[in-house]
C-alpha cells in the first residue's frame, strides 16, 4: 500500500506542481492572468486523477479487488496529502525565491478588473481592503502555507471522495482474476 500511495502521490505532485509553475509563469508575463487560474486548476484535476488510479491499482492489485470506503477514502487522501505537500512545497520556493513580488501584482489585477466589471467605488474599497489583508497574511511564512493548502487540499479531497465513493467494493468480483 504504502508504494501504491507513495507513487501516486508523487507522479500528482509532480504535475500539479508543473502545471502551477507554468501557470505562474503565464500569468507573471500577462498582467491580465488570462488562462493561468484555468490552467492551474485543470493541473490540479490531471493530477488527482493519480487518486483514483491509486486506489484502483491499490484494490484490484494487491487487495483481491475489495475496498471499503474507509481504506479508499485513506489510500486517496495520503496520495492528496503528498501533492498538496509538493505544491506548497514548490509555491513556497517560487514565491520567495523568484516572484516575491506576486501579490503585488494580483492585488493589481483584481483592482483593474474589479473597476473594469463597472463595481462601485464601495464594492472596489471592500476589494482592497481584502486584498490587503492578503497582503499581510502573505507576510507570514506560516499563512502562506495554510492559504496554499486551501488553494489545493479542497480540490483533492473532493476527488479522493467521489474516488473512494466510486471505487468502493465490499465482495470480490464473480469473474476475478489476480493480475
Amino acid at each position: 500500500m504504502k508504494k501504491t500511495i507513495l507513487i501516486n502521490g508523487l507522479i500528482a505532485g509532480f504535475i500539479v506542481t508543473a502545471m502551477m509553475v507554468i501557470s505562474s509563469a503565464l500569468c507573471y508575463n500577462d498582467p491580465n492572468f488570462k488562462g493561468s487560474m484555468v490552467l492551474g486548476y485543470l493541473g490540479m484535476l490531471l493530477a488527482f486523477s493519480f487518486v483514483f488510479v491509486g486506489i484502483k491499482s491499490y484494490r484490484d492489485k494487491h487487495n483481491s479487488g475489495i475496498i471499503t470506503f474507509g481504506k479508499a477514502f485513506k489510500i486517496g487522501l495520503l496520495i492528496t496529502l503528498i501533492a498538496s505537500t509538493a505544491y506548497v512545497a514548490v509555491w513556497l520556493v517560487e514565491y520567495y525565491f523568484f516572484i516575491p513580488d506576486f501579490m503585488e501584482k494580483y492585488t493589481a489585477h483584481i483592482l483593474k478588473q474589479a473597476a473594469e466589471s463597472g463595481a462601485t467605488v464601495a464594492e472596489i474599497q471592500a476589494q482592497t481592503n481584502e486584498m490587503e489583508m492578503y497582503k499581510e497574511w502573505y507576510k507570514n511564512p506560516i499563512l502562506v502555507v495554510i492559504l496554499t493548502y486551501a488553494e489545493v487540499l479542497p480540490i483533492g479531497l473532493i476527488v479522493t471522495l467521489i474516488s473512494a465513493l466510486i471505487l468502493k467494493r465490499n465482495q470480490k468480483p464473480e469473474n476475478y482474476t489476480t493480475a
